[in-house]
């Protein structure tokens, strides 16, 4: 009590100070807006109510939305993908990652595994250049199962168009799951005819296949670094082709690949592939000036007199 009366009587002292008593009532209130906006802040920012993110992969959806739910967090479906070997729902990746500390109400964003994968319309690309029937069907989110080369006067012209042992006609009007293969006959004069072989390493698997199809080859096997997965291949690029850049290969001839997320391995193969590629164009260089020499050299033994042939011999033994 004796306090109290203590701190009235030293304000209404203050209060007889005008300056004085305006230059307090200045700084209560700054203080006080302070101490405000640091309790709101706390409470919008929510300090101190930290949460570790759970790791969601591998569970079902349902499953990870109510263990969300009881750390305070929100999972939101961003993406979904078709991988046949996971059943549908379960989550495939999320972000933030798990192990993450976050603060409550966050959102987590999650990919998961599609229950079936869309089915899409066939192209019918029979009677087009190779390079147009590809790009169609990639269009339309389909793949080359194979080239098959069949003698034709209509080299790299499609021919027919199979899904599985069906041929599609142009009324065909089918459709097929997205990411299946198809089979093309494409025409070969001759019978007979050889590829150029293109530089892969250091494309992805979706642009090596890609111009794999381009050059007239088929897509062999495709091998896979450690550490690369389903949802992280589209990361992978390659770094071995079974077939030398530059070289000739046959026409549907397969070239296999091995992919790796190991980015200097790639830089390296991309080196040593340069120097191969260098090398062989040298060789074939150095192969062409000798042709051209041995071609020069038989024109003039064959436009040259009989007799004239058998002049320099007689001077030769004289």
């Amino acid at each position: 009590m004796k306090r109290q009366n203590t701190i009235t009587t030293a304000w209404q002292s203050l209060k007889r100070h005008p300056l004085a008593y305006n230059a307090v009532l200045v700084l209560l209130t700054v203080f006080g807006i302070a101490i405000t906006a640091h309790i709101a802040m706390a409470l919008g920012t929510r300090h101190g109510m930290r949460r570790t993110v759970p790791d969601f992969t591998g569970l079902r959806i349902d499953d990870a939305e109510y263990y969300a739910s009881r750390r305070g967090l929100h999972i939101v479906v961003n993406d979904s993908l078709y991988v046949p070997a996971y059943p549908g729902g379960m989550v495939l990746d999320q972000l933030p990652k798990g192990g993450v500390d976050v603060k409550s109400g966050r959102k987590i964003y999650v990919t998961i595994n599609s229950f079936k994968q869309k089915m899409v319309p066939l192209p019918y690309v029979a009677g087009r250049s190779l390079r147009q029937a590809k790009n169609m069907l990639e269009m339309a989110g389909l793949t080359i199962a194979e080239l098959v080369y069949v003698e034709d006067i209509a080299t790299n012209y499609v021919l027919a168009e199979f899904y599985g042992s069906t041929e599609i006609a142009a009324d065909s009007n089918l459709k097929v799951e997205a990411g299946s293969g198809i089979t093309l006959h494409v025409g070969l004069a001759g019978g007979e005819g050889v590829a150029g072989v293109p530089r892969l390493v250091g494309r992805s698997l979706f642009d090596a296949r890609s111009k794999i199809w381009e050059s007239g080859l088929n897509v062999g096997r495709i091998d896979y670094d450690e550490g690369v997965t389903m949802l992280n291949r589209n990361d992978a690029r390659v770094y071995s082709q079974s077939l030398p850049v530059g070289g000739r290969a046959a026409y549907g001839t397969a070239v296999s690949l091995v992919l790796t997320l190991d980015a200097e391995k790639v830089a390296r193969s991309e080196e040593e592939c340069d120097r191969a590629a260098q090398q062989l164009l040298d060789e074939q260089a150095r192969a062409d000036s000798l042709a051209d020499v041995e071609a020069v050299q038989q024109r003039a033994a064959e436009q040259m007199p009989a007799n004239r042939t058998e002049n320099i011999e007689d001077e030769f033994f004289q």
